[in-house]
């Protein structure tokens, strides 16, 4: 055994704490590497995001551009389609085709020529197909110009021209006969007759009369222009800063593809091939990397064209574009590092420093911990156990991890006892598992839940349960726990009932009395709420309005107490006055109840029983949506069971006949969607046989 060391030299490191002093090494290692991972992940996201940036920037220009140039080359097709489609143009050449070409059978041809001529030219100089204005120029006259605007019949021969229409050679030539017979096309960039890029629009023209197809071509519309300067304007990008950037136009072809746009290097268009140096070699979603003509490396992005093989490239040098972000990436990775080096040198230091007071400090801090979580669980239990309310703290798993006194006397064991049994072993199987449901949909939902259970008890009796369930902590909301608190509202409940039950006899007892004095009337009121509660089952309502709808047709026939008996059981027809007090007695119900409280609007519905949709109804005139819709529920169950009820003065009414009436009043009386409704309950829920019987006259007692 090792006495303690007094004094003299300091005792040798055992061998845990080399152990200790080796695995804090590694660990410290193992953090720098990761370190050093993570900041090359962060450089390279951050390089990933710039290239993002790019992409969209390239893109937004390339976009841009390649409308401008789509824009012009259907401004193009749409002249030449405007002049095929020009009746004076048409009408030429169909009496020239009908002529089998002799010009000498066309009416007044040097007319129409000139006048054809004329067209030419002028659409020549608005469109921008050529220059200038000729006195003269026919069909066997040679033209050098760049550009123009020519008439060809059906062989392709030219008619007539624009002063400056080049001719038409042999590729020229071929180019026309394969474009496509039906439809505007364009002739893709060729060398003109000055050696200059030159590119076609050609528009068929159809014969007088004729539905557009290739039988009945008779001719073409052609124009021919440079690819110059206004054209290539189109692809510099207004208000874009000086740089590398630049934007291409490549033709793709069988035999090669080649650039249609001049170069930053001074090659004029069409004359360089497009080499396989030059396509890109990295593709990241839309955005290329690769090398461009001058061997450099650059990002691009590119676009292409429906009309014509042509791909639109947009690009600028990589080193340019990513300038600042290998700058910033390079500094993101030395600042880290030495950061890294800083934390792991000062992690060293303190750690030799503290290791010795770190065991003595963490105990002070977890026994202050303690000590505090003993004096706010002593404070929760003192408030909870002075509830008389359940108040418990349910985990996800189902276990309790709190419980108050209340829940410990339910249990019958200590509320430290509780903690980390099942719920379903102390408040039974049955009652935990409606718990459960509740708790599922507080956390899914992330918000307090409340609900009214009834469950059997054992004497034979019934307890209402008010359960308020509160989701607690972050993270996972499946696993988060809930707090629950229940509360006994049996008595409340059954008090509640019991009035609601007397004031159901009240009301009983009243329509009854009615009932007796009006005997045709006898039970209306009840069949119009068997009605009015199936048209809302139909229309998928809460029971606020079945409820509503079920006592507004209750009371709606309290105020005939008002209406003399004779006009009640009159036979004849009613005067207009004894209509009114008919009419008026709907209202005075409303008016003998309006001191009740109701869980729904049923004095609204009742004084707006007789609205129509149409807004022509009594007493306000409230129209449409404005009328609650238990009140117009109860207007087309009312009025159903009047017709298909007998009266005094008539015989039932078919139920048939009845809906005829009720549909040709939609969006007049009624609403048309509870009249689809009831329609529905007749046809396909059994309606009309449960109702067979109100047509049965009354049991009529003569006094």
């Amino acid at each position: 055994m090792t006495a303690p060391a007094t004094e003299g030299p300091v005792a040798p490191v055992s061998g845990w704490a080399r152990v200790y002093s080796i695995a804090a090494a590694v660990l410290l290692v193992a953090a720098a590497v990761a370190a050093a991972v993570a900041i090359l992940r962060f450089a390279d996201s951050e390089r990933r995001r710039d290239l993002a940036q790019w992409q969209a920037r390239l893109s937004l220009v390339a976009d841009s551009r390649q409308a401008a140039v789509q824009a012009w080359l259907d401004q193009n097709l749409g002249e030449m389609r405007s002049i095929a489609e020009n009746q004076a143009v048409q009408l030429y050449l169909t009496e020239l085709s009908q002529a089998k070409g002799d010009r000498a059978a066309v009416t007044d041809e040097p007319a129409q020529l000139g006048y054809l001529r004329n067209l030419l030219v002028v659409s020549a100089e608005r469109a921008g197909f050529g220059g200038g204005r000729a006195t003269s120029v026919g069909a066997n006259v040679r033209r050098t110009g760049s550009g123009g605007i020519a008439l060809l019949n059906a062989d392709g021969k030219v008619l007539v021209a624009s002063p400056e229409m080049p001719p038409i050679d042999e590729a020229l030539a071929r180019r026309v006969a394969a474009a496509p017979k039906d439809k505007p096309a364009v002739i893709d960039a060729f060398a003109g007759a000055a050696g200059s890029p030159t590119i076609g629009f050609l528009a068929p023209i159809f014969a007088v009369q004729s539905d557009p197809g290739t039988s009945a071509r008779i001719g073409h519309a052609l124009g021919l222009r440079e690819l110059g300067e206004g054209f290539h304007a189109l692809l510099r990008q207004p208000g874009a800063a000086p740089g590398s950037a630049e934007v291409l136009l490549v033709r793709r072809g069988a035999n090669g593809s080649e650039y249609l746009s001049p170069l930053g290097d001074g090659t004029p268009a069409m004359r360089r091939a497009v080499g396989a140096e030059d396509l890109a070699r990295e593709m990241r979603g839309d955005l290329a990397a690769g090398l461009d003509y001058r061997g450099r490396d650059v990002l691009a992005v590119m676009r292409s064209f429906d009309a014509v093989p042509w791909t639109l490239v947009y690009k600028i040098d990589r080193d340019e574009a990513l300038a600042e972000s290998t700058a910033r990436r390079r500094s993101l990775i030395v600042g880290l590092g030495l950061l890294v080096a800083l934390v792991a040198a000062a992690f060293v230091a303190v750690w030799r420093h503290a290791s010795s007071r770190r065991a003595t400090e963490a105990a002070d801090r977890y026994r202050a911990l303690a000590r505090r979580f003993e004096r706010q669980e002593t404070l929760l239990r003192t408030v909870t156990d002075s509830q008389p309310d359940l108040i418990y703290l349910v985990d996800g798993d189902g276990a309790v991890r709190f419980a108050n006194a209340a829940v410990a006397k339910r249990g019958g064991v200590a509320a430290a006892a509780l903690v980390g049994k099942s719920l379903a072993d102390i408040v039974g199987p049955d009652h935990a598992k409606r718990i459960a449901e509740v708790n599922r949909k507080a956390r899914k939902q992330g918000q307090p839940k409340s609900r009214l259970m009834r469950e059997a008890r054992e004497d034979g009796g019934e307890r209402v349960v008010q359960t308020g369930h509160i989701p607690i902590g972050r993270g996972d909301g499946a696993k988060s726990a809930v707090l629950v608190v229940e509360r006994d509202v049996t008595g409340a409940v059954i008090e509640r009932e019991r009035r609601a039950r007397a004031l159901g006899g009240v009301v009983d007892a009243l329509v009854a009395l009615i009932d007796r004095r009006d005997p045709y009337c006898a039970d209306h009121a009840r069949r119009v709420g068997q009605v009015a509660a199936a048209i809302v089952e139909a229309m998928a309502l809460d029971a606020t309005h079945r409820q509503t709808v079920q006592t507004a047709a209750s009371l709606m026939n309290l105020g005939k107490v008002l209406v003399p008996t004779e006009v009640l059981t009159k036979t004849g027809k009613l005067s207009d006055a004894e209509m009114q007090q008919v009419r008026e007695s709907i209202l005075h119900s409303a008016d003998f109840v309006a001191g009740i409280e109701f869980d729904g609007p049923v004095l609204q519905t009742l004084r707006q029983l007789q609205e129509r949709v149409d807004g022509k109804g009594y007493p306000q005139g409230l129209k449409g949506d404005a009328i609650l819709l238990p009140a117009r529920i109860l207007a087309v169950a009312n009025a159903f069971v009047s017709m298909v009820s007998p009266r005094a003065w008539r015989e039932a009414i078919g139920m048939d006949q009845a809906m005829e009436t009720l549909r040709r009043d939609r969006d007049g009386a009624f609403d048309r969607r509870v009249v689809a409704a009831l329609e529905h309950v007749l046809e396909n829920a059994g309606g009309a046989e449960r109702w067979r019987d109100f047509a049965r006259p009354p049991q009529v007692v003569k006094a």
